[in-house]
Order: C-alpha cells, then sequence, then structure tokens
C-alpha cells in the first residue's frame, strides 16, 4: 500500500523536469561562461507537450554610413550589451573635419564644394556656387575679404540686382540713384556766424563779426566768408569778404581759392586767394591763406581754435590770429612782417547746438610798421576787450 503512493510522486517529478531540460538556453557566447560540447550534452527527450523551438527572426543590417564596426566589439553585440552582459569598446570621436564627410555619407550625398554657397541656398537663387575644379589656389571667384592682400585693382561693383528680378529695371535705377544721392552726393546748404559780438574797450565801444556759409556736398563746395567790425556812432570801418571754391583734400581738410576783396579806410584791394580749413590732430581748428593783391602786394593769415569743453553745454573756446605781409603797403597801414595779431578767451553755454551765447576778453596788438603806421593815425598799437555776443549755425 505504501508502495504505490511513491511511485505516483517519482513519476510526476520526472514528468516536470523533461520540459525544462528541453528549454535550456544557450550561453556558449556569453564572456566568462564554459558550456558543454556536443558530445558532452545529454540527449534531449522528446516531449509531446513542448513546442517546437523557432529560430529568432534575424535583424536587418544597419547602414552605419560606409563606416566599418569596430572588430574589438565582435564579441559584445548589441543584444547583449543591452542586457548588461558586456560593454562594448569606446570608439574615437570622429573629428570636425570627418563630419561633413560623414553627414554626406549618410545621406548620399556629395560634400559641398562652396561652404560659403550651400545648396539650399544656391536652389533659391541667392548665391552661385563656385566652381571645384578652380582648386583653392585660384583666387579669380574670390571677393570682398576672401582677397590676398595687396594694392590690386578693385573688383567692378555687381551689375545684377536681386531686385531686378521682381521689380522694374528702370524704378529700381530710378531708386538706386536717390539712395546714391541721400548717402554722400546730396546739397547742402550750411551757415554759421563763429563771432558775432559787442566789445567794450577804452575810449569807444564796437561790434564785430565773423562768418562763414556755404553751399555743395561732401567733395565740393562754393564757400562765401565775411568778417568785419565797426565803431558804435562811425559805422562799419572795414569789412573783408571771400568767394572760395573749396574741395576735400582728405577726411579733416579743405583746399579752398577763389578772391578776397576789402573795404574801409583808403582804397579798396582785390585779392586773389589760396588756403586751406580744417580739423588738426587733438580737435584744433585751423585755417591759412595767402592773397595776391591786384598791386602786387601779398599778404598771408594763420589761425585757429580750440573749444574745450568743460560740460556738456559749458564751452571754453581759446583762439589766436596772426597776419603777415612780404612789404610795406602805406595807404592802408600795413607793414612788412608780421604785422598784428589777437589773442581772445570765450565762454559759451549752448543752450542748443545751434545757439550759444558766451562771454569773454580779447587782446589785439600791431606790431612792427604796422603799429608805427596806426601811431601816425593817431591810433593806439595795441587795445583789449571785454566781449559778449552768440555763437549760432544753421
Amino acid at each position: 500500500m505504501i508502495r504505490a503512493p511513491l511511485f505516483l510522486a517519482g513519476t510526476a517529478a520526472l514528468a516536470f523536469a523533461v520540459p525544462v531540460a528541453a528549454q535550456s538556453m544557450d550561453h556558449s557566447s556569453m564572456p566568462g561562461m564554459t558550456m558543454p560540447t556536443e558530445a558532452e550534452k545529454p540527449a534531449a527527450k522528446p516531449h509531446p507537450a513542448s513546442p517546437p523551438r523557432t529560430e529568432p527572426t534575424p535583424m536587418p543590417e544597419m547602414d552605419h554610413g560606409g563606416m566599418d564596426m569596430n572588430p574589438k566589439d565582435a564579441g559584445c553585440t548589441p543584444e547583449h550589451a543591452a542586457m548588461g552582459h558586456c560593454a562594448p569598446e569606446a570608439k574615437p570621436a570622429a573629428s570636425s573635419a570627418q563630419m561633413p564627410e560623414m553627414d554626406a555619407m549618410d545621406h548620399g550625398t556629395a560634400a559641398p564644394s562652396d561652404p560659403d554657397c550651400p545648396p539650399e541656398h544656391a536652389k533659391m537663387g541667392h548665391c552661385t556656387p563656385k566652381d571645384p575644379a578652380a582648386g583653392v589656389g585660384d583666387m579669380s571667384a574670390a571677393s570682398g575679404t576672401d582677397l590676398p592682400p595687396g594694392d590690386a585693382t578693385a573688383p567692378a561693383p555687381p551689375s545684377d540686382w536681386y531686385a531686378d528680378r521682381i521689380f522694374p529695371k528702370a524704378e529700381m535705377e530710378h531708386s538706386r540713384h536717390a539712395m546714391m544721392e541721400e548717402n554722400g552726393a546730396q546739397k547742402i546748404a550750411f551757415i554759421s556766424f563763429n563771432l558775432a559780438e559787442y566789445q567794450a574797450r577804452k575810449g569807444h565801444d564796437g561790434f564785430r563779426w565773423d562768418g562763414e556759409a556755404w553751399y555743395g556736398g561732401d567733395i565740393n563746395r562754393l564757400t562765401l566768408k565775411s568778417e568785419g567790425e565797426g565803431v558804435f556812432g562811425e559805422g562799419i570801418e572795414e569789412t573783408e569778404t571771400q568767394l572760395l571754391y573749396s574741395r576735400a583734400v582728405g577726411p579733416y581738410f579743405n583746399a579752398q581759392a577763389g578772391i578776397r576783396q576789402d573795404l574801409g579806410p583808403g582804397p579798396d584791394r582785390t585779392y586773389a586767394t589760396i588756403g586751406f580749413e580744417g580739423l588738426a590732430p587733438y580737435w584744433f581748428e585751423v585755417e591759412g591763406a595767402l592773397f595776391l593783391s591786384h598791386k602786387g602786394d601779398l599778404h598771408g593769415r594763420f589761425e585757429g581754435h580750440y573749444d574745450q569743453r568743460i560740460t556738456q553745454k559749458l564751452v571754453l573756446q581759446p583762439m589766436a590770429e596772426v597776419n603777415f605781409a612780404l612789404q610795406d603797403v602805406p595807404e592802408i597801414g600795413v607793414g612788412s612782417g608780421l604785422s598784428d595779431m589777437e589773442l581772445g578767451l570765450r565762454l559759451r553755454y549752448e543752450i542748443v547746438k545751434e545757439f550759444a551765447p558766451y562771454v569773454g576778453v580779447e587782446w589785439a596788438r600791431k606790431l612792427g610798421d604796422t603799429a608805427r603806421f596806426a601811431r601816425a593815425a593817431g591810433d593806439d598799437a595795441d587795445s583789449v576787450s571785454f566781449v559778449m555776443g552768440v555763437r549760432t549755425w544753421f
């Protein structure tokens, strides 16, 4: 009676062990594990309830852009690496120079021959790729900062305007001409009075002006200069007017030539004039000229001033002027050599840039034979004046 239950229990254990042995996994390819050979493996007993074993469907071969897999990683397949059974060796990163070639291989296209004109821009007509057959040393297609340094002739301006493809060419030509006029070729009118003042001095008070007007562009201008002085109650003593052609000879200086006409006591004089004006280093405004009269008298002048800003609106302006002559001209009271000089100091307040009242002091001195001519006429050789006026431009 006892042997029957024991026989049934042993038979059940054997029935469960047979399918488990039939479903064993093949780990022979895993590193670090040794599996028995085919001769040592026990023969598997077929079981009617066991399902047939099917081979896994092979995965499609991946396209890695033509790159060969590392042969050292052949023993660590992606499936085993995902299960944590092994770790593939790290591959060296591709250099930046190889990236365009790798991208081109991944997408099945050739690397662009012109990095300045990618294919998508070329298709839209924004640029024209350079000819790769020209080679690196061929600079015929280079432009702008790609050109080699030197003093070669500048390349011709572009003749194909993109806007002409959309709008009528005649209308675009008119628009471009207007743009050029507004950016360098426009005509400008300018009037300024550097001095327009009342002078309080010993004996009799007076007035003085010094102004300039010009019309033209950045290069060529027609300039009119006027200066003079007078005495209250006696009228204008002398005036000087210059009509000049002015041409820019650099970023900061203009060359000038024209005529000068003087009116005042004694005979009138007309002069041929040649000179310059501009901005010297350290922001000094300078001006010089030579004058040859119709009588053969040669005179010269040099003057300058400097704007020293104390605040954004308060400006101190020192100025100086010297005159000289080649020979004595008693008719107009001018002696040879250094004839006279003026030094002034004016403090102005710019209410706006175009309008600035000022106060100051000025010292004038006649020298040499000019001082002798002045004393002979009953005038002082030197004078000091306290001045007030306005500096304006528009």
